[in-house]
Parts: C-alpha cells; sequence; structure tokens
C-alpha cells in the first residue's frame, strides 16, 4: 500500500470507488447518492484497511461548488424574506451551543473521557477548526477529530434518511433564478467564487472554501447579476469529492484502539440528533416555518453536507444554508470565549468545594504548563 500512496494511484483508486458508491445508489433511488454513496465506500475501504486517501484539493474543490450551487438561490426576494426570521436563524444556532455541552457531558459519562476534549468533540462548529481550538485549551486532539468525524458520517446517513421516510421532500419555495447554462460565464463564476474562498483561507476564517463561494455569490445573485446555472453533473461531482473527502478520515486503527470511546460518541450522536429533532419541530411551531425545514436546518452535521440534503430534497435551502452559516460564525467565535468562562466558574466552585470538603474536583484539565 505504500507503493501505491508514493505512485498516486491511491487518490485515483479512491475517485474511482467513489464514483462507483454514487452510482450504484443513484441507480437504487436511494437518497443523497452522490455523497453518502461516496462516503461509504470509503469509510468501508478504509475500516478494511486500504488506507485510500482522496485527491489533494478535492473537499475544497466540491465546496467550492457547493457554495457556488447554494448561493444561486438567494433571490432578492429570498434576501428579504429571510431578513424576517433572523430570530430563528440565531436561536437555532444558539441551541446548538447548549445541545453541544449536553451531549459532551453524556459523552464524558459514558466514555470516562475529560470534559474539555468532549466538549469539543460535540461542537458542529468544523471538524478541523474544533480539532484546532480544542488543542488550545489542552483537548485530545485524536479523539476531538475521530468523534466530529463520526458526527458527520452519522448525522449524513440518519438526517436525510429520515426526512425521506417520513415523506419530507418538495417542500421547496425559494428556487434558483432561472438563468441560462452558458460554461464561459459559468467558469468565471467558478473562478470568482474560488478567489473569494482563496481569500478567506489567507484571512484564517473557518470553512473558507464554503463560506468565500457562498457569500460571494449570494452577494452576486442578491444583486441580480447573472452569470450561469450549474449543470447537474457538475453539482454531483463536488458532492461525490466531498463524501470521498469525509470517507477517507475513518481508519480501522483508530477505531480498534478506542472501543468504548466510539460506542459513547455513537450514543450521544444518537441523543443530539433526536433532541436537535425535538427542538427544531418546537421552533418551527412557534415560528410557522415548515417543520422539516427548520428540521435539517437545527440537525448537528455539516454545514455543505446538510445544505446538500436541502437542495437534493427541495427543503428550503436558503433557510437552511442561513441556518447552518449563522450557527458555524456562532460557534467559531463563541465556543472558546464561553469554554474560558465556564472553566474559570467551574475552578471557582471547585475551589468552594475544596474549602469545604477537602475535595479536588478536575472537570477541565488545564493544558500542560498551564496556571
Amino acid at each position: 500500500m505504500k507503493g501505491a500512496r508514493d505512485t498516486g494511484a491511491n487518490p485515483v483508486l479512491a475517485l474511482l470507488l467513489s464514483g462507483a458508491g454514487g452510482a450504484g445508489m443513484a441507480w437504487l433511488g436511494l437518497p443523497l447518492p452522490w455523497i453518502v454513496g461516496p462516503m461509504a465506500a470509503m469509510a468501508a475501504a478504509n475500516l478494511s484497511g486500504a488506507e485510500l486517501r482522496p485527491p489533494p484539493g478535492g473537499r475544497q474543490l466540491g465546496q467550492i461548488v457547493i457554495g457556488t450551487v447554494l448561493g444561486l438561490y438567494f433571490t432578492p426576494a429570498v434576501a428579504r424574506e429571510l431578513a424576517t426570521v433572523w430570530h430563528v436563524l440565531v436561536a437555532a444556532a444558539l441551541l446548538a451551543l447548549v445541545l453541544a455541552w449536553w451531549s459532551g457531558w453524556l459523552l464524558s459519562r459514558i466514555s470516562g473521557t475529560d470534559r474539555t476534549t468532549t466538549f469539543f468533540a460535540s461542537v458542529p462548529g468544523g471538524a478541523a477548526e474544533m480539532v484546532v481550538l480544542g488543542e488550545r485549551f489542552g483537548a485530545r486532539a485524536d479523539r476531538v477529530a475521530l468523534a466530529q468525524s463520526l458526527r458527520l458520517l452519522a448525522v449524513v446517513i440518519v438526517v436525510p434518511y429520515a426526512l425521506t421516510l417520513s415523506g419530507a421532500h418538495g417542500l421547496e419555495t425559494g428556487l434558483p433564478a432561472p438563468v441560462p447554462l452558458a460554461y464561459t460565464r459559468l467558469g468565471l463564476l467558478l473562478a470568482i467564487a474560488a478567489a473569494c474562498g482563496a481569500l478567506l483561507a489567507l484571512a484564517r476564517i473557518a470553512n473558507p472554501f464554503m463560506l468565500g463561494p457562498l457569500f460571494a455569490v449570494t452577494a452576486l445573485t442578491a444583486g441580480e447579476v447573472q452569470f450561469s446555472s450549474i449543470p447537474g453533473w457538475l453539482s454531483n461531482l463536488g458532492q461525490m469529492l466531498l463524501g470521498c473527502a469525509l470517507g477517507a478520515r475513518f481508519e480501522r486503527r483508530a477505531f480498534a484502539a478506542l472501543p468504548r470511546y466510539v460506542v459513547a460518541v455513537l450514543a450521544s450522536i444518537a441523543a443530539a440528533i433526536t433532541l436537535a429533532a425535538l427542538a427544531g419541530a418546537a421552533l418551527a411551531a412557534f415560528s410557522g416555518l415548515a417543520v422539516p425545514s427548520v428540521v435539517l436546518a437545527t440537525a448537528p452535521g455539516g454545514i455543505a453536507e446538510m445544505c446538500i440534503t436541502a437542495q437534493v430534497l427541495q427543503l428550503g435551502v436558503p433557510l437552511v444554508t442561513a441556518a447552518h452559516v449563522t450557527r458555524v460564525i456562532v460557534l467559531v467565535t463563541a465556543t472558546g470565549p464561553i469554554f474560558r468562562l465556564a472553566r474559570r466558574f467551574a475552578a471557582r466552585r471547585g475551589g468552594c468545594c475544596r474549602r469545604r470538603s477537602g475535595g479536588r474536583p478536575a472537570r477541565f484539565p488545564r493544558r500542560p504548563g498551564q496556571r
């Protein structure tokens, strides 16, 4: 396998396997075939010891395509409509933080892992961002990364299939503006999207190649600047690249080394999905919005995966996209300060308890050398 990796055949095999997985699920008529199929195929191959790797830059390219596709939904009418439900977007973001805290507590109780690690392992604010942020506060990066990957995999499989089985599809009212397909203008649009993603990457913004294209194309669409529509095959290719990259994160060694932790993560994810769906239904009843769309907006999945779900099932793409973008912004900017305040509060409370009973609680371990 080392030789395959050195010759560059590994990414080629990964793409072939991902394409076969997507085509197979599309032939079976299953939901989200071009992201779930490649993801499942890659995960199965790597868990069997294949150690396949996605093509370099494939995930970023997929994000550019998907961000461009989603940005075309934000017509002026849709933008005005979303402005009236800003409170729902903020409520969904704050709900995600509360559920992350509770899920981290549950994961810590079941697995015996420290609360710092389990908290950052449970925050749906971007896997890479939570690993980096968690390390800054002393979390175990390998466990955070494993839990984040499992969360993305579980949510992408469970939520779309549950919505499909419930009959929730085809409720979309705000569709992209009818723009003719013109490949020259499409190339220019994708170049603009990629450039904006690169700028956000240079600025060290979370999810740059998803948010950059999304912001750029949304601004153009809302300003009625039209380039081209996106052909279906290109959207499917973007989904396949994302699914390939997501499935490649799974390795047999990590699962074999931490069986109890894996089981605990799956249990906490199941609880988080259930509670998020119930909270989404309650939020929909309060706001008067469609229940399936709000449930998808509050699902603890990744921004790209949940927005693709909304697009494929036609479930309020602008609402779901705006909700997950708001959540990412809130979680990436607020998770660190909130965790720091919570740890200070726990330390003060622990100091009070030590004076009373002589105990030494250690709910939030500090970094080595930190006073």
